[in-house]
C-alpha cells in the first residue's frame, strides 16, 4: 500500500492531444455515470490498460505458461463481474471503460433503484447511507464484485430505511 504521506498518481494523462470526439465521449461518460472529474475517468483508463497489457503479453507465451496465467486473469475479472467465467483473452481485450464504470457502487446503487440519479447515489454513498454486507461504504468508486451485488442496501443507521422518508417516497414514485 505504501506510506500515506507519499501518495502517487494512479493514472497517466495522454501525451497527445485528444480529438473533439474523444473529449465529447469523456464528457458523456462523466455525466452518465456521475463522475466527479476527469481524473476518475483516467484512473479507469489506466486500470483497463493494465489488464489489456497483461492479456497481450500472455498471447506470446508458451502454452503451459499461458494457461495458468490466463486462468488467474480470467478468474479475477469474472469475480469482479467484468467477463464471464468461460471467457478467453479476446474477451479481456474487448473490455471497455464502460464495463468498469458499470461495476462502481455509485452506478449499481442507481440501477437498483436506491436513488434517482447518479449524483444522488454519490451523495447517499458519501454521507454513509449505503451499506455493502452490513458495512457502510463511503467510496462511490468502490468496485462491486458479483458476490457483493445482492448485499447492497440502505445502512441500518440511515433515516432512509424508513419508507415514509420524503426522499425515499420520491424515489419510489419515480
Amino acid at each position: 500500500m505504501g506510506d500515506p504521506k507519499k501518495q502517487r498518481k494512479k493514472y497517466s494523462a495522454s501525451r497527445f492531444r485528444r480529438s473533439k470526439d474523444e473529449l465529447e465521449e469523456q464528457l458523456r461518460l462523466l455525466g452518465e455515470y456521475g463522475l466527479r472529474n476527469k481524473r476518475e475517468l483516467l484512473k479507469y483508463e489506466a486500470f483497463l490498460s493494465k489488464f489489456r497489457t497483461i492479456a497481450r503479453s500472455l498471447v506470446g507465451k508458451t502454452p503451459l505458461e499461458r494457461i495458468e496465467a490466463e486462468n488467474i486473469l480470467i478468474n479475477k475479472l469474472s469475480h469482479m463481474g467484468l467477463v464471464s467465467e468461460n471467457a478467453n483473452l479476446d474477451d479481456v481485450l474487448d473490455l471497455t471503460i464502460e464495463d468498469f464504470l458499470k461495476r462502481r457502487l455509485q452506478t449499481i446503487v442507481q440501477n437498483q433503484g436506491l436513488s434517482k440519479t447518479p449524483r444522488q447515489a454519490r451523495q447517499f454513498i458519501v454521507h454513509g447511507h449505503i451499506a455493502v454486507n452490513d458495512n457502510i461504504v463511503t467510496v462511490p468508486s468502490y468496485l462491486i464484485s458479483l458476490d457483493e451485488e445482492s448485499y447492497i442496501k440502505y445502512s441500518k443507521r440511515s433515516p432512509l430505511t424508513n419508507l415514509n422518508h420524503p426522499i425515499r417516497a420520491d424515489i419510489i414514485t419515480k
